[in-house]
């Protein structure tokens, strides 16, 4: 179970660092700027992302890391959904991942 468990910690901490890394590069901001959403939310998800998977993969800081995607996952749903964007199955997965990873870790 611990092996799982730090197989998706680094799994989740390490998918999420490199996309959020992509999200923010000056080319993505052309595709973002086609959803009509203020550019500043693409920044707050991107560098929040960021910080929570350097979290994540910092075993002192894991379970809070954890906490802290899964809050900007639920927070990019909501952006998603608000703006009529229904595919959102991937956030909900990676929203499961860092749930099962900070509850599992905290125990």
């Amino acid at each position: 179970m611990k092996t799982a468990l730090r197989g998706l910690q680094w799994t989740l901490g390490l998918v999420i660092l490199i996309e959020a890394i992509l999200f923010l590069m000056p080319d993505a901001g052309h595709d973002f700027a086609r959803t009509q959403m203020p550019g500043m939310v693409q920044q707050v998800l991107g560098w929040g992302e960021i910080i929570g998977s350097i979290l994540l993969l910092i075993p002192r800081t894991a379970v809070r890391g954890a906490w802290f995607l899964a809050g900007v996952f639920v927070l990019a749903v909501v952006v998603h959904l608000f703006h009529g964007m229904f595919n959102v199955g991937n956030l909900v997965v990676y929203t499961a991942a860092a749930w099962a990873v900070a509850t599992g870790k905290g125990a």
